[in-house]
């Protein structure tokens, strides 16, 4: 709902009603909130502010903010708490965990598929279709998103664990999240009986519908995923329960991958950090030379990183950027800029994208891509070019321009000849000036009292002498059809771009020839 940028229409502060109404909303949303959590989540006097916004689709959301966060947003008359709601309240929704990697590609839109989803040994929380849940991941009880359950727990189970389980509405790292102070997610240790009941049961569980590591050798694909996942959640619990008990678990590994662990370690003699380089780097050329096209840029340097790479990196691996010398992804791509190998740029505020490649430098020709990935890597180059381009609809925006018989009654407000402005930031200026000159009416506050400079702006010369008093609305309408009309046209990937004159219509006709053919 959040993955791409979203429009304001209005930020207004909260009214006492509307505050005490919201209130109560969010106490039937949300029962198991207590008295005083509720007055905590919605304060008495703090300021409280209502958004009104427009999805990149279209539909028309609210959002209530306290302390310039996000704190709840309403689609279709239905209240979803956001992640920062959820990093006070992590208890609030039933919780499903998945694997650390995959809230990049939440992140990008994607819905949570079940194979994706940890099943603990305890179970999972028992929910119906359509219950409102937050996903953690895995290690860390601070949810990361926001969806709805495509369908029961026990439907779950019966489907073995397969297809779309929850359509995520919010993530942390989409626009919403964006909107607040981009706090990160606090470290909120799950239940250590938990996390010591998964490393008994560890053999037994099944990862995203296959089998354990520890049992069998998988296609090369689905190994790269579990065998890093597996290290990850081992690693996360022995943070909680100690190192001790960590090698007792991997002292009770089979045999195999104990001998073949030891074998690697011993054929390298490069530091941790310098291993991690490496494989980062060999993921990066084999990302860009077998699965970035020129059709896809600009990409987003996070999708590269969670759709691109991780698909390349080798059996019984896991990219860390953390445990490299980078320790950001954003000084990796800087280092590869410096080479002159690609050029990323932010085309949105705080986004970065990969707009340019140069395939032809010589470290990329120089890569060759590692054994067991080339008949992989061709099947995803083949899909790649069968799969349609998604198209993504310029955003048009009106605006208006301050004109030169309109500049007395915008000057004020600290604007000047050729501003441009919203309709929103137009009203707004209106409505402040009438309150700042008093000439709201006493008898009737619906009219607007015309004094010489609204008279001047807004009147014909036939009206000045007859019109004394104004609506709010025809106030506001008289100011928007004096102002320059303008628009905004903003592409994909582009700076957006303001055009003169208004939105011009397009009419689309369809005509029946003498064949009864239509066109």
């Amino acid at each position: 709902m959040f993955a791409r940028a979203f429009r304001v229409r209005a930020n207004t502060n909260i009214k006492g009603s509307d505050r005490r109404k919201l209130r109560s909303d969010v106490a039937a949303a949300f029962p198991t909130l207590s008295t005083e959590q509720l007055a905590e989540l919605i304060p008495n006097k703090e300021e409280l502010n209502v958004v009104k916004i427009h999805s990149h689709k279209g539909e028309a959301i609210t959002v209530y903010m306290n302390h310039r966060n996000p704190i709840l947003f309403e689609a279709e008359k239905v209240l979803y708490p956001t992640v920062y709601t959820l990093w006070v309240y992590p208890d609030l929704l039933p919780a499903f965990a998945t694997w650390p990697p995959v809230l990049q590609k939440l992140a990008g839109g994607a819905d949570l598929m079940l194979p994706g989803v940890v099943v603990p040994s305890s179970g999972l929380p028992r929910v119906q279709r359509g219950t409102l849940c937050a996903v953690t991941l895995l290690g860390n009880r601070a949810p990361v998103a926001v969806g709805v359950a495509t369908m029961s727990t026990e439907e779950m189970l019966a489907a073995g664990m397969k297809g779309k389980g929850f359509a995520v509405l919010h993530t942390h790292l989409d626009h919403l999240w964006e909107y607040g102070d981009k706090s990160s997610p606090p470290t909120l240790a799950p239940l250590v009986t938990d996390c010591a009941a998964k490393e008994s049961a560890g053999g037994e569980e099944e990862l995203q519908g296959k089998e354990p590591v520890s049992s069998c050798s998988p296609e090369p694909e689905q190994h790269v995923d579990i065998g890093g996942l597996s290290l990850k959640d081992r690693d996360t619990c022995a943070e909680l329960l100690g190192q001790e008990e960590l090698r007792e678990d991997r002292a009770a590994e089979p045999a195999e991958d104990a001998s073949t662990e030891d074998q690697q370690e011993a054929g390298d003699s490069r530091t941790p950090q310098e291993q991690m380089d490496a494989l980062f780097n060999q993921c990066f050329f084999h990302a860009l030379k077998c699965k970035v096209k020129k059709s896809d840029l600009p990409l987003l340097t996070s999708t590269f990183l969670g759709s691109h790479m991780f698909s390349c990196c080798p059996a019984g691996k896991q990219l860390d950027i953390k445990k490299s010398s980078y320790k950001k992804f954003s000084k990796f791509l800087q280092c590869m800029q410096h080479q002159k190998i690609l050029q990323v740029k932010e085309l949105n505020k705080g986004v970065e994208s990969i707009v340019e490649v140069d395939w032809k430098h010589p470290d990329i020709k120089a890569f060759a891509v590692p054994e067991g990935f080339s008949s992989a890597s061709a099947a995803q180059d083949s899909k790649s070019e069968e799969r349609e381009q998604v198209y993504h609809a310029p955003e048009i925006i009106p605006l208006y321009g301050v004109s030169t018989k309109m500049i007395p009654l915008f000057q004020e407000s600290g604007h000047r000849k050729g501003s441009i402005l919203s309709s929103s930031e137009v009203r707004n200026i209106i409505i402040n000036y009438a309150k700042s000159n008093e000439l709201v009416d006493e008898t009737n506050k619906n009219f607007v009292k015309v004094n010489a400079i609204l008279c001047d702006c807004l009147l014909d010369k036939s009206e000045q002498d007859e019109i004394s008093l104004l609506k709010w609305d025809e106030l506001l309408s008289r100011c928007l059809e004096r102002l320059q009309p303008l628009h905004q046209v903003t592409f994909f990937g582009q700076e957006p771009m303001v055009r003169k004159g208004n939105i011009e219509p397009i009419d689309i006709s369809i005509a029946q020839r003498s064949s009864n053919k239509k066109v």
